[in-house]
């Protein structure tokens, strides 16, 4: 959906309020905050209650939307927490919230059906198809994949039927959005839960080749006006004030004067904060060529030139009427633009001794305080009988309603009732594999294969690799252009006699549905609560492998299934690391060695992008027991196995081995045992 404003909306960062004052000095068009809980950045500052009412306030007062992010995963325990937050939100006049969890949508939806939803880049929307299923979600804006070149954005924007948000500046994440398990399952700090430690900003086999550039299309302003989004968002809720300001003044007078930035433009901007430099990659097609940087010694001297100066509020003028007759409530109206207040307060009675004078009356009501107005004693009119008397505090008290009415809009939610969760639906357990190396699949037995009820290939594996295979794997990104290809080869498949899918992504259900197949959901649609396996069955998806990121417990009150054995992907890159960094004839034997000596395997996904594979090995053997005894079905996920070790990794799940008679010397990576260390973090 192309936007109606003939420029599209300046998004600023603010992780406190000196830099959303900073933000609005600048000229940001809306600002987007996080709260104590839910956001994705929980090392920022962030806003508490109170600060976010002030921060809507001061918004509204300068025709600036405010947006808060709620774009963590949620658990089912958070669920009540979550509805009353939306609640509290829309009351205090938030204008969006940024989410992420599709379960979230579904409660904010019922708490507060009059609150805007735009879906985080943390959905992976990188589709037309994943744009309309958000909307038919109940979300109204999809902040699009960093990953997508300007056809796409174009496309997207042109087809879908929600407005759409594009990055403009500032930090990249090298793995696809809302599928980056690395911190979480390596470090113990989830970055889907808003703890990321960022690994990608270490060095890996001597150098830094996951450390991206940060993003800057300060190049292609005009491009991005002409695209037809809605909005630009700049990204940086950990920064300084001080970077919020200088940013968006730039990207603002560029939008104003609708071009491209100059070369001193792109110098200031690189002063303010860079890591070598800036790319636009993704945006333009070219994602193999130089983006990766790190922050040098030159770049942080730069950046310690910034003025550091604090950033106050700026008070908006008003014009204020008063009214003081005798025998009737006083009245005050106060006026700022368009938006007008008018408050009553006691009732005006005669003087005994002392009568209101008008000089007296409009120093009293000047008296603006900690508002975020201004009002001179010259823009004051008062209408007052003679021998009228109230007293200070009456005096006060109708300029605090008064001040207090203009700078809120009351709101109220609907007769809803807190999220109680949803009763999971009994369902049969299932054994279910996938097989990301074709030679593999075709090199085990029967009597192994037999022992699945749903066995995965990747979506362009021969046809006789689906002669073993009853279902095929989706690739996790599938932009526009892949889509006749994928559904031409699902045709054939469906022909074929396969009956399932893998799907990964919220913009390949369709093409299942739309096949005839039967859709599992993948561990990457993120399935942290039972409201996402509510949501995820109204689209069609009525079985799901849940999050990599659940214990046990967790997994079976809500129900489905969990990967009891492989090396989970950390990453889901668009590049090619092994092209970049070995060479193509290492491709399938390539691996990232961090500084402790562990091994993260690299191999392909489709196009050219990569899977970065967990080092630790994901191995339930032995403990079967306690997942059938949760009611939970189980998901193999084979990746770098040869079909020798998989046919004898399937023989020792049979015979509940331990994993040192498999792998001697490796320790398993249980089920949630990361989860299970960093509990009430």
């Amino acid at each position: 959906m192309r936007r109606k404003n003939a420029l599209p909306e300046l998004l600023a960062p603010a992780g406190d309020m000196q830099a959303l004052f900073a933000a609005i000095e600048a000229g940001a068009d809306a600002v987007y905050v996080g709260g104590k809980r839910f956001g994705a950045r929980a090392f920022a500052k962030n806003f508490d209650g109170e600060e976010l009412s002030l921060a809507v306030r001061y918004c509204h007062l300068h025709g600036v939307r405010l947006y808060v992010t709620v774009n963590t995963l949620v658990f089912d325990k958070e669920l009540c927490e979550l509805s009353d937050y939306a609640a509290f939100l829309y009351e205090a006049g938030v204008d969006a919230v940024i989410v992420a969890d599709l379960g979230a949508v579904s409660v904010i939806k019922e708490r507060a059906p009059g609150l805007e939803i735009h879906a985080s880049t943390q959905m992976s929307v990188h589709n037309t198809a994943g744009a309309d299923m958000a909307a038919r979600l109940g979300c109204s804006r999809v902040v699009v994949a960093r990953e997508l070149p300007l056809s796409d954005i174009i496309e997207i924007t042109d087809g879908c039927k929600v407005e759409t948000e594009v990055f403009l500046h500032g930090a990249l994440c090298v793995c696809h959005s809302g599928q980056c398990l690395f911190s979480s399952l390596v470090g113990g700090r989830s970055g889907n839960r808003g703890e990321c430690a960022q690994p990608c900003r270490l060095p890996y086999n001597g150098a830094y080749p996951l450390s991206l550039s940060d993003l800057s299309l300060a190049a292609h302003v005009t491009e991005l006006i002409d695209s037809g989004t809605a909005s630009l968002k700049i990204e940086g809720r950990m920064k300084s004030p001080d970077y919020v300001y200088s940013v968006v003044k730039i990207y603002r007078r560029l939008l104003d004067e609708r071009r491209n930035a100059r070369p001193e433009e792109h110098e200031a901007l690189s002063r303010i904060f860079s890591r070598g430099g800036f790319t636009d990659g993704y945006f333009t097609g070219k994602p193999f060529s130089r983006m990766t940087g790190v922050r040098s010694e030159e770049d942080k001297s730069q950046t310690k030139e910034l003025s550091g100066r604090a950033f106050s509020p700026i008070k908006r003028e008003v014009t204020a009427e008063a009214r003081f007759k005798i025998g009737e409530p006083c009245e005050l109206t106060l006026t700022l633009g368009e938006r007008s207040a008018k408050v009553l307060g006691s009732v005006v009675r005669e003087a005994i001794s002392a009568p209101l004078d008008e000089a007296s009356l409009k120093k009293r009501l000047s008296k603006m305080g900690n508002t975020f107005l201004s009002l001179s004693e010259e823009n004051i009119k008062i209408e007052l009988d003679q021998g009228a008397n109230l007293s200070p505090g009456e005096i006060n008290a109708l300029r605090r309603a008064a001040a207090d009415a203009i700078e809120t809009g009351e709101r109220r939610t609907a007769n809803a009732p807190t999220a109680k969760g949803v009763k999971k639906a009994p369902e049969t357990r299932i054994k279910s594999a996938l097989f990301l190396s074709e030679s593999t699949l075709l090199g085990l037995s029967r009597e192994s294969l037999a022992g699945f009820d749903m066995c995965f290939a990747p979506l362009f594996a021969s046809d006789e690799a689906f002669k073993l295979a009853n279902g095929v794997y989706l690739p996790p990104v599938l932009r526009n252009r892949d889509f006749e290809r994928a559904k031409k080869r699902l045709a054939e498949l469906k022909n074929m006699g396969v009956l399932y899918t893998l799907v990964g992504n919220l913009g390949a259900v369709s093409l299942s549905l739309d096949a005839g197949l039967e859709p599992l959901g993948d561990f990457r649609l993120n399935v942290t609560n039972v409201r996402t396996r509510e949501a995820l069955a109204h689209l069609g998806i009525t079985r799901t492998v849940l999050s990599a990121e659940l214990d046990l417990p967790q997994a079976r009150d809500i129900g489905g299934g969990v990967i009891v054995y492989g090396r989970i992907p950390l990453m889901l890159t668009e590049r090619c690391f092994v092209k970049e960094n070995f060479s193509c004839s290492e491709c399938g034997r390539a691996k990232l060695v961090d500084r402790r000596g562990k091994a993260f395997p690299i191999v392909r996904e489709y196009e050219h992008r990569n899977l970065i594979l967990n080092s630790e090995i994901t191995y339930m053997a032995d403990r079967l027991g306690d997942v059938s005894g949760c009611s939970l079905s189980e998901h193999y996920v084979f990746t770098v196995e040869g079909a020798r070790e998989a046919e004898a990794l399937i023989r020792a799940f049979k015979k509940g081995l331990p994993i040192d008679r498999v792998f001697p010397g490796q320790k398993p990576r249980r089920v949630g045992t990361r989860r299970e260390r960093t509990q009430g973090k």
